[in-house]
Order: structure tokens, then C-alpha cells, then sequence
């Protein structure tokens, strides 16, 4: 039995594809730094996972060895791998190996929106009878798990740009939903970024189907294959019409307009103008496969987001708590015009900065975005993969807000932000903790106590 071996196999996507191997019937290992809800249920189907990288995790009849984005050469396991004589390669190389299987790959990319577009159309691709593959950066509720192995031509997944990693895919059929300046310590600016989507489209099938945000369209002018472009406004090829949000902010009902022709009323069970456009991109995907109108009307309706987008944790002394990965000052805003769909006396949005590179870029962004609440508690900054080189501080963006009349307040630890929350909140107050790092904590302990 061949042995594969996942360095940083608690990640969300890392975690997909250790249990697709294991399906394939390797003998999966791996590590991660710390132990989670995650590295318990891999342990749970019989993976070995190590708490802690070290070399000595690195066995010597592994054959193959996988690692992502954000593990740094100098990590010794990495190091160990290198020297090991084992195959070694990057996350996205395995991914792009996998999908290069399947006749019909889907790529899901853009800035914004990749996670909820591609589960989105796994849900219609499934009522669809389609039985796709799929492997999405969320745990779909429905499923309760990141990925999914099906037994037809279709694989889906999410494709990121973070370090050129989607350039190893070569779909039939690819999703922009947009292009941001995102991964500044990684991309020089947003021509930068231009350049890399462009790599990317330029990696497709020639004869494939591009989706794309109307105004993304000069971009990609010159692809060989079919283009689709998607828009709120009505001036696209999938657009929408008689949008209704739906009563106590549960999301909202539309017409789904293809090439000019209206196809029918659908139901979304998810807030927010961001996710009516996420949901056209997955309709738009699964149009250009010929997939019934029906079954797009019955995938959407099933969609009931995934973990940490927009995702309701629990009620607490009145209290109504969401969790969301915004970590963006355009998610950030996407996930706060949402919760003014959601009835609420105040609105208390407790962020934790991602990385300092982001922070210190967007700074006077994050401070407008953040304003559209009433109150915001900051935590610090979540440092992933980089180091703190004292440029940047969360009482930096604590000082931008209060530059602009928002109730603003920093706290160094957790605790201290909960017991500020136990105080100041009160009766059918909303609270959302947001971030891609560990916010998420916060919101459990208050409902726990």
C-alpha cells in the first residue's frame, strides 16, 4: 500500500485531500501544529496525525509527500521530506493532478465568494443527479464535511490564487466571481494579480466555458472558449430580476435571467446581495452543462451556507451570534450589509485582523468597512503564516475607526473581550465574530456560559 503524508493536514483544504487519498486507498499520515475539531476526526477514520512538525514525522517508506503554501522551507519536516527521496509536492499540484482525471473539472476563483460558489453548485450538481466530486475551503452543512467523493465526469473545487497555486489546474470550466488587490505579501500589486487570472484562464481547456463578473470581461476578451458573464444589474448573460429579501432577514427570492430569458423564480436561504451573485455564478455553472432549471431551483434552496459564512452559532441572553470568515474589507462589507437584513436593536462585530501584511495594506479600508456597525471590539492581529515585524497593530486600526465616530475598542485577549461583551450587550443585540483565524472562539464560550 502506497503511504502519502500531509504536512499541515488540518487545513481545510489539506484535510479534503487526505480523505480522498485515504478513499483511494492510501495510507494516509500527517501533521499540524495543534490539535482540532479537524485533526481529531482525520485520527477518528484512521489517519495518523502528529501534533507538532518535526523531521522525525517523516517516515521512510512514504512515496508521496504534501505540503501547503504556508509551510516556510526552513520548516524541518519540510526539510526532512526534501532529503527524504520521497516525491514532495505543494498542495495545489496534487489537487491539479486530481482534477486533470476528470473529464469536466470545475474551478471555482476569485477574490471573494469562492467557498459559497462552489458549494453552491455542488448542491445543484447533486440534486442534479450528477454525482460530482467535490472539494470546497468550508464544511458544507448539509454533508457536515469539506468534501466529497462522487463517481461521475464532474469535479469541483475551489481554486486560490495565493501564490500562483491555481495556475497548476487546467479546468473545463472556470468561475471569476471577481478580482480585488488580496495576497499583497505575495503579489507586487493588482496588475500582478491580473497577470496571474490571466495565466490561469490561459491554462484551460481551449474549448471550455469561462464565468466571469461583467466587468471583469476586458480581461479575458481573448479566450479561445465560450465566456458567460454574470451580473446584479441585468446586463449580463446570467443575471437576475424581482429580487424579494425574505421577512426577518432569511435570505431573499429572485428570478434566474439566462441569455435574456427568464427561467423561473428561486429561493436563497442565506442573506446578503454577495451570495444572490455567488448563487448566478453556480446557476451560470451548471447551465453550461445543460443542467435543468429545476434542479438549480432545488440546489439553491438547499443551500444552507457553509461553516463561518454568515454562519448562525446560537442565541445567548437575547443575544443572536453569527460567525463569519470575512477577513476583507470587501467581505467585510459584503457580511454587514447582510446583517442589516437581519432585524437587530445594535449591531456589535468583534474582528480579528489576518496576517499584518493585510492589516497594514488596507488599514484606512478596514476602518470603513468595520464603520457599517454600531460597535466594534477588535482582538489582535492573527498572524498565519507571517512574523510580527512591529509595523503593525490592532490599536492602529482601533485609532482609524475612532477617527471616524465608531465605537471602537482593542483588547489583547480574549477574555477580556467576552467579559466586555457579557456587559455591554444586550436583548436582540447581533453579535458577529469575524475573521479567518480563531475568532470563532469567542462565540462558543459565550454560549457556553
Amino acid at each position: 500500500m502506497k503511504k502519502v503524508h500531509f504536512i499541515g493536514i488540518g487545513g481545510v483544504s489539506m484535510s479534503g485531500l487526505a480523505q480522498i487519498m485515504l478513499a483511494r486507498g492510501y495510507e494516509v499520515s500527517g501533521s499540524d501544529q495543534k490539535s482540532t475539531e479537524m485533526t481529531k476526526h482525520l485520527e477518528d477514520l484512521g489517519i495518523r496525525v502528529y501534533i507538532g512538525q518535526k523531521a522525525s514525522n517523516i517516515a521512510d517508506d512514504l512515496s508521496l509527500i504534501v505540503y501547503t503554501a504556508a509551510i516556510h522551507e526552513d520548516n524541518p519536516e519540510l526539510a526532512a521530506a526534501r532529503a527524504s527521496g520521497a516525491t514532495v509536492i505543494e498542495r495545489a499540484v496534487l489537487l491539479g493532478q486530481l482534477m486533470d482525471e476528470y473529464p469536466v473539472s470545475i474551478a471555482i476563483a476569485g477574490t471573494h465568494g469562492k467557498t459559497s460558489t462552489s458549494s453552491m453548485a455542488s448542491y445543484i450538481f447533486m440534486e442534479a443527479g450528477l454525482d460530482p466530486t467535490v472539494t470546497v475551503g468550508g464544511i458544507l452543512h448539509n454533508l457536515q464535511s469539506n468534501f466529497r467523493i462522487g463517481n461521475s465526469q464532474y469535479f469541483i473545487a475551489e481554486a486560490c490564487e495565493y501564490s500562483d497555486s491555481f495556475l497548476h489546474f487546467h479546468p473545463k470550466v472556470s468561475v471569476i466571481t471577481n478580482i480585488e488587490a488580496e495576497h499583497l505579501d505575495y503579489f507586487k500589486d493588482l496588475d500582478a494579480i491580473h497577470a496571474s487570472f490571466q495565466k490561469f484562464v490561459a491554462g484551460m481547456k481551449p474549448d471550455g466555458t469561462l464565468i466571469l463578473e461583467k466587468e471583469l470581461l476586458p480581461l479575458f476578451q481573448w479566450f479561445s472558449g465560450t465566456i458567460l458573464t454574470v451580473s446584479l444589474d441585468g446586463d449580463a448573460d446570467v443575471t437576475c430580476s424581482q429580487i424579494e429579501h425574505h421577512r426577518e432577514g432569511l435570505g431573499s427570492s429572485f428570478h434566474i435571467v439566462y441569455h435574456g430569458q427568464d427561467l423561473g423564480a428561486v429561493d436563497l436561504f442565506v442573506p446578503g446581495c454577495h451570495n444572490i451573485f455567488d448563487a448566478l455564478c453556480a446557476a451560470g455553472t451548471a447551465l453550461c452543462q445543460g443542467v435543468p432549471f429545476d434542479s438549480i431551483r432545488q440546489g439553491l434552496s438547499q443551500y444552507k451556507s457553509t461553516k463561518k459564512r454568515f454562519e448562525y452559532k446560537g442565541t445567548v441572553g437575547g443575544v443572536t451570534i453569527i460567525d463569519d470568515y470575512a477577513h476583507h474589507p470587501s467581505e467585510i462589507r459584503a457580511t454587514l450589509l447582510a446583517a442589516s437584513e437581519v432585524p437587530h436593536r445594535e449591531l456589535y462585530v468583534v474582528f480579528q485582523p489576518h496576517t499584518y501584511s493585510r492589516t497594514k495594506a488596507f488599514l484606512k479600508e478596514f476602518a470603513q468597512a468595520l464603520s457599517l456597525a454600531d460597535h466594534v471590539v477588535l482582538a489582535d492581529i492573527y498572524s498565519a503564516r507571517e512574523k510580527d515585524l512591529g509595523e503593525i497593530h490592532s490599536s492602529d486600526l482601533c485609532r482609524e475607526l475612532r477617527k471616524l465616530d465608531k465605537d471602537c475598542h482593542y483588547f489583547g485577549t480574549f477574555d477580556e473581550i467576552e467579559n466586555f461583551l457579557l456587559k455591554n450587550c444586550s436583548p436582540k443585540d447581533l453579535l458577529i465574530t469575524m475573521g479567518a483565524g480563531d475568532i470563532v472562539i469567542i462565540a462558543e464560550d459565550l454560549l457556553g456560559k
